[in-house]
């Protein structure tokens, strides 16, 4: 018995941990990423050009099985809602690795390269622990879901509809 209350209490102070996030930090807004033409924008500015669109954001990454095996049902969705805004944001190591794999699995929307990588900055900055990973915005700009993986679409595909 004090075995399994031990490991609901462990189970309940790890989920409170986990409290969503409603913004991004002044770190992750100032942190610079660069654009499919080699320039450097700052995520603050990519977040402007969306204001008023139901935003998705996807990290992810060409060498990232997960990722590649997630993509259908990324397509699927980007399909099914042809007003929301797809921001992927690539963990790649190199610039041309990061073009190849964009050419490859035919990535569609809008896409910036993480010049510092999953454990750099700026995913410190997004609490990155895992990709793909998807964060959904409202059309307000706020943060409506901080935290989804590859195995969440049912999750996602709920907020967005939800923050439409």
């Amino acid at each position: 018995m004090k075995k399994i209350l031990a490991t609901l209490a462990l189970g309940l102070s790890l989920t409170s941990c986990q409290a969503q996030e409603t913004e991004f930090s002044k770190e992750s807004l100032g942190h610079k990423l660069t654009t499919t033409d080699n320039k450097d924008i700052t995520f603050e500015e990519i977040l402007k050009q969306n204001e008023g669109k139901v935003v998705v954001i996807e990290v992810w990454a060409s060498w990232c099985s997960d990722c590649v095996k997630s993509m259908p049902q990324v397509k699927e969705l980007k399909a099914k809602n042809p007003n929301v805004a797809f921001v992927n944001l690539s963990c790649d190591k190199t610039f041309d690795a990061w073009k190849t794999g964009i050419e490859k699995h035919n990535v569609t929307g809008e896409n910036y390269l993480i010049k510092d990588g999953m454990k750099g900055e700026f995913g410190q900055s997004i609490k990155l622990d895992w990709i793909p990973r998807f964060i959904v915005l409202d059309k307000k700009g706020n943060i409506a879901l901080f935290r989804a993986i590859e195995k969440d679409f049912d999750k996602i595909k709920e907020t967005i509809e939800k923050s439409k």
